[in-house]
This record gives C-alpha cells, structure tokens and sequence, in this order.
C-alpha cells in the first residue's frame, strides 16, 4: 500500500468514520429516547392503577350511599340530621300545651354544642345538641308523661329528658 492508494481511501474512510459517528449518536440517542418512554410509561401506570383505585373506591362510596339513603332520609325527617329546625320545635311545644290542655309553656333553646359523648365524633362527624329547658304548671307528674308523649309524636326532633325539677 502505497501513498496514492492511502489517498484513494480517504474519502471512503471519512465516510466510514462518519456512518460510525451517526450509528454511535444514534444509539445514544434512541437509548435515552426509550429511557424516557419508559419512565413515561410507568408514570402512566401508576396514574391508571391510581384512577382503578378511585374508580373502586367511588362504587365502594356508591355502594355505602345507597345502603344508607333510606336510614339517612328517615333520620332527616325526624329531625335528627341535618339543620337544626327551632320554629318546628317552637311549634310543637305550643301544640304539645295545647294538646295536653296544660296552662302554657317557658322554654329557653340554647345554641348548638357538642354533644358529651366523651367528644367523639361519628364516622367524621361531629354530633351536636341544643340543650332545651322546659317549664312547665303541671297538675300531676302524668301531665308531663302526657306533654312528652304528645312532642314526641309530632315527630319534631329526637330529644331525651336529663332531669326534671
């Protein structure tokens, strides 16, 4: 091999030289271009194992909703949930006096507190009381049994009686 066949190969060498060059980048560069599908793939995995688990809990929610609309309705129209209805209560001491012919009724409705069940709460939610005092002229201690009875079937709320004086 002499000078001139040397010369004769340079430009096919140099093409050589920069088809390897091209081949290598383009190896680099397909390299971290899947690196990268990869890691967008996994991410995406994750966000659709993440809406499975959404989508789960959401009918595990439905489930539980519809269980306990009826039980849930029922306690709204008692009185129980929901918001504190005192023109009901007002109401339905005045007809409870005037069912059981009593000669009138003073009552003081404090504001909503806590209820002292140790300050828990129920399933996330905080249960509350408005404590009710209730004077009353009575003949005899059935007047009283009369009074409650007649309030409790109006149906105007839950109320428990926690001392008589």
């Amino acid at each position: 091999m002499n000078l001139r066949d040397l010369s004769a190969l340079r430009g096919p060498l140099l093409l050589l030289a920069l088809i390897l060059a091209l081949g290598a980048g383009a190896i680099v560069f397909s390299e971290r271009f899947m690196e990268r599908a990869e890691r967008e793939a996994m991410q995406q995995k994750a966000l659709l194992q993440e809406a499975r688990l959404r989508y789960q809990r959401s009918g595990d929610e439905k489930e539980t909703i519809v269980r306990y609309l009826g039980g849930y309705e029922q306690l709204q129209r008692d009185g129980v949930v929901g918001e504190e209805r005192r023109i009901n209560w007002i109401d339905g001491l005045r007809n409870a006096n005037i069912s059981s012919e009593l000669f009138g009724v003073d009552y003081q409705i404090g504001v909503q507190q806590p209820y002292p069940a140790g300050g828990a709460t129920q399933g996330g939610i905080e249960l509350r009381q408005s404590v009710m005092k209730i004077r009353l002229p009575l003949l005899h201690e059935g007047d009283l049994l009369h009074f409650l009875d007649t309030l409790k079937r109006q149906q105007v709320g839950l109320f428990l009686v926690d001392q008589c004086v």
